[in-house]
């Protein structure tokens, strides 16, 4: 291409650089453009122009906006209808319910009854707080109740009791004669020595302050070993009866209780 047939130039617009060149009918492009506002973000900002508005209005005056809420009527109802229904559901005086009463039963008549026979009657009529002695006072236990038989009772027959009242039976094995009240075991009240002659051994140490040193030796000249203290008796102490207890140790001589005492 040669010079001349090179395009005259265009003249260059002298406006501000952002500005475009002059369109036909006199306007720039850039005076015609429109900037496209969403309809929903006009709706917020309104809204949120009256939405404050109102608040403030109602700051000024005092008196909340139109439909507005009333939260301290509503906790006020609120609080005084709730000890009105708990007032009608709970009886008030004299109405209110008591507690429920124990029930009752007649106590049965016991002796004579083998132990687990008195046991089994005793629960047929409502009673469960069951416990029983040795009615000889030697503390033994009644590891096997039918080999038990009953004499004692703590509560009269034929009385009307609550049937969580406790029953305590005295009782003698089986081949034994029932004494004619119960015997009671030694106690060593006031810090002095009980008489324990005749006693068991094993109610002879229970008398005894757990600290004491208690020697247990065969009356008889075998030198046997006392090993079940219930099934033995004493036939002499040291100290004696009436002695004040000191601390000091006590040494006790027994027999069997089928056997005579040297």
């Amino acid at each position: 291409m040669s010079y001349s047939q090179m395009p005259p130039a265009q003249p260059q617009f002298a406006g501000p650089p952002s500005e475009s060149p002059a369109q036909p009918g006199g306007t720039p492009k850039w005076a015609r453009k429109r900037i496209a506002i969403p309809a929903a973000f006009l709706v917020f900002f309104v809204g949120v122009g009256v939405g404050s508005a109102g608040e403030a209005e109602g700051e000024g005056t005092g008196v909340s906006g139109k439909g507005g809420p009333q939260p301290t009527v509503t906790v006020t109802r609120t609080a005084t209808a709730e000890p009105s229904r708990t007032a009608a559901a709970e009886p008030a005086g004299d109405d209110k319910p008591s507690a429920d009463a124990p029930e009752t039963a007649t106590v049965p008549d016991f002796v004579g009854m083998g132990l687990q026979s008195a046991q089994d009657t005793a629960q047929k009529a409502g009673f469960h707080g069951l416990t029983s002695h040795d009615a000889l006072g030697r503390e033994r236990m009644q590891a096997f109740d039918r080999n038990w038989k009953v004499c004692s009772q703590n509560v009269k027959a034929g009385t009307s009791k609550p049937t969580d009242t406790d029953l305590d039976f005295g009782a003698v094995k089986l081949e034994e004669d029932c004494p004619a009240k119960d015997e009671k075991p030694p106690t060593a009240d006031g810090g002095t020595m009980p008489d324990f002659t005749g006693k068991s051994v094993k109610a002879a140490r229970s008398a005894l302050d757990s600290g004491v040193s208690l020697t247990v030796e065969d009356a008889l000249p075998d030198d046997r070993w006392v090993l079940v203290e219930s099934n033995w008796k004493v036939c002499t102490q040291e100290p004696a009866a009436g002695a004040s207890l000191d601390g000091q140790p006590v040494t006790l001589k027994a027999v069997k209780f089928e056997e005579s005492c040297p």
